[in-house]
């Protein structure tokens, strides 16, 4: 284990571009509120490829009519973005049973993405981790801090709230095998404010193991060197990306940098 809490092999840092896709077009919400939209030209098979082309590996696809209302409608997009480019595909929105994990699998999808019911019945999920495998499902646990400070877990597209608390339910999935968390700050989503460095080491102190997403906020290269410092293992690129605040090219050698910066000062064991 390095002095990070990171495991042997878990250097590697992701870049996940995000497509959002609410009525069949790339769209961007502001802190999760659907009457607050931008809606982009790029349509998103097209977008997807351009990303493959500049050297993504992965793409981080969301379905945001599904969230909201439930049954993953991007099957066919899932499918097509496979099979024309490069990409790994982690994907998520309306999964509400075990059958719909198995259904994105098989479409292609190499991470399905479980939010909502991951925070009402971790039981169930916490079942799947084990069903289909860890490095086959990511748990998005998105938050949004209430005035006493308390972190809540909305849900339903963050239009609805639940009872449930951070730190403990991220213990009991990392008990459970937990591999992959994404953690959105809700607050900085689409606003270009940086990332929630802060919560993201509250995270890694929960569960030191996970491979944690930093998600919401990013705006800048630098914003990206930041998340792989506070101890993340990747971070979804969505906004800032789009809008050209930054290039994928850029945020790749900063990737790539990072990596070859803890490469060279790694210490060898005797």
């Amino acid at each position: 284990m390095s002095a990070d809490g990171r495991a042997p092999g878990d250097g590697a840092f992701d870049l996940l571009p995000a497509i959002d896709v609410r009525d069949g077009r790339t769209v961007r919400l502001r802190q999760g509120d659907y009457a607050r939209e931008t809606r982009y030209d790029d349509a998103p098979l097209a977008l997807a490829a351009r990303y493959a082309d500049a050297g993504a590996r992965w793409l981080h696809l969301v379905d945001l009519d599904a969230a909201r209302a439930g049954g993953y409608t991007l099957a066919t997009l899932l499918a097509r973005i496979v099979g024309d480019t490069r990409l790994q595909v982690q994907t998520g929105g309306g999964v509400r049973c075990e059958g719909d994990v198995a259904a994105l699998l098989d479409a292609g999808a190499s991470r399905v993405v479980v939010g909502s019911l991951a925070v009402r019945e971790p039981e169930r999920v916490a079942g799947w981790l084990h069903r289909f495998g860890p490095e086959r499902i990511t748990i998005a646990l998105d938050v949004r801090q209430d005035r006493a400070g308390r972190w809540q877990l909305p849900t339903a597209g963050w239009t609805e709230t639940s009872d449930s608390a951070l730190a403990p339910l991220l213990r009991r999935y990392a008990d459970a095998g937990l591999r992959h968390l994404l953690c959105t700050d809700i607050a900085r989503d689409g606003m270009l404010a940086g990332p929630n460095l802060e919560l993201y080491a509250q995270l890694r102190q929960v569960a030191p193991q996970v491979r944690l997403q930093a998600s919401g906020g990013i705006r800048d290269v630098a914003d990206i060197a930041a998340a792989r410092a506070a101890g993340c293992a990747a971070a979804v690129l969505g906004r800032a990306l789009l809008e050209g605040w930054f290039t994928l090219d850029e945020a790749l050698d900063e990737a790539r940098a990072g990596l070859a910066a803890e490469a060279s000062t790694a210490q060898v064991p005797c």
